[in-house]
């Protein structure tokens, strides 16, 4: 039985939605976020350090506090306005001519714990602990988590009428997405999909957002063990998250760059991964079209690999990714890069970014090689999740990303 629960949001005016909606906070920089910060932008609430003096850290005390501060101006300009009575809503991204339109509500810190909402990574506390002191300190689930389930037609059925009607907002951000909301205000239609998803959706998939939904758990617990009267129905009990069907979402590719070749010259490191994978030459910018397929560039050329049969089982839910394939047989052998989380020999490039841009940093000298993907299926994640095991390190690549700022829940 899977929880999901209405809420009052606030959200922007249809006028003001465009300037508000911004990037998630963990997508830019602090110069990157400043650039774009512009007058109305959620980044003064999602990331007020752009509000302070760069003497001041992104975790010192006071971004905590300017968060708030700006969060409460929004609010009394009327940027920000709450809804008068407990409200889901649907959000539509557009990219490429590809269309997702997920379910805003509530999801359940119990849930999380209990494993209803499954995971595939794992998080780390200093990064939670940067979401908990905000959360703690402005009270706000400011920025949903990305979830996924599997479609229900009922579900689809339901929703149809209302995507059939005039939207809330409709807006174009300047990287081309298409961005559209509605509200569902109807109580009856709320009961019903509540229904569905107790009814006919086992679990939901943390797509994007562990960390977030990590925190929002930690924070849940904490304000219970402060909470003498605690009965389960708190607001804090329920974050903040979007959930999409899984048959309306893709993943791109998460690619790697590597500074060095572990002491080998070419030929030594062409003769080792000779013995797992099929080494052909590729077209310029060659993109891997099938799975246990990749795109290698070294010494200004493509070349694509094919790893022979011995180096995956594809009845195991990891051991059949092609990540995995890439650390058993070249990372961690070959290259001598174990531990892909902490090693500084190896940086990620997520498919949006393209393969030029794997091309850039190996020709500008600052790579030696990259190695692209075929992208990690929906149905590979689900099975990951659904086994209880943990996607390898940096494996999915999920864009569009939501954007924050069009729907702010407060605990």
């Amino acid at each position: 039985m899977t929880v999901i629960k209405a809420f009052k949001a606030f959200r922007p005016t249809t006028e003001l939605a465009p300037q508000v909606a911004a990037h998630p906070y963990d997508v830019l920089n602090r110069k990157e976020a400043k650039e774009q910060g512009s007058e109305n932008s959620f980044l003064h609430i999602s990331r007020a350090e752009i509000d302070l003096p760069d003497t001041i850290t992104d975790y010192d005390p006071q971004v905590y506090q300017q968060a708030k501060q700006n969060f409460d101006t929004f609010v009394a300009k009327g940027i920000l306005q709450q809804d008068a009575t407990d409200c889901l809503y649907l959000y539509a991204q557009t990219m490429n001519g590809r269309q997702q339109i997920g379910i805003v509500a509530l999801t359940s810190t119990e849930d999380y714990e209990n494993d209803t909402i499954k995971k595939h990574e794992f998080t780390r506390y200093e990064k939670e602990l940067d979401r908990i002191t905000h959360m703690q300190t402005t009270r706000l689930h400011s920025e949903p988590v990305f979830m996924a389930y599997r479609q229900v037609p009922a579900i689809d059925q339901l929703l149809a009428p209302i995507i059939a009607q005039t939207p809330l907002s409709n807006f174009t951000t300047p990287d081309g997405i298409g961005h559209t909301v509605w509200l569902i205000n109807q109580a009856p239609l709320i009961e019903q999909l509540i229904a569905l998803f107790a009814q006919q959706v086992p679990a939901i998939y943390i797509a994007d957002g562990h960390h977030r939904a990590a925190s929002s758990a930690k924070v849940a617990a904490a304000q219970a063990k402060a909470n003498p009267s605690h009965n389960g129905t708190e607001a804090y009990n329920y974050f903040l998250s979007v959930l999409f069907p899984d048959n309306q979402l893709a993943i791109m590719d998460y690619n790697r760059v590597i500074t060095d070749l572990n002491g080998l010259t070419s030929e030594a490191f062409f003769d080792q991964i000779a013995q797992h994978f099929i080494i052909e030459l590729a077209p310029d910018l060659w993109k891997p079209n099938q799975i246990h397929t990749f795109s290698l560039y070294i010494n200004k050329t493509w070349y694509k690999l094919t790893a022979l049969p011995h180096t995956y089982n594809n009845a195991h839910p990891i051991d059949g990714l092609d990540v995995t394939v890439l650390s058993n047989y070249v990372l961690a052998p070959i290259l001598g890069i174990a531990d892909q989380r902490k090693d500084k020999r190896i940086d990620f490039v997520g498919g949006i970014r393209g393969l030029q841009e794997l091309k850039k940093r190996v020709d500008s000298g600052e790579m030696r090689l990259a190695i692209a993907f075929y992208p990690v299926s929906i149905a590979q994640l689900l099975q990951v999740a659904d086994t209880g095991q943990v996607m390898p390190p940096k494996s999915t690549w999920f864009e569009p990303k939501l954007r924050s700022g069009l729907f702010v829940h407060q605990f």
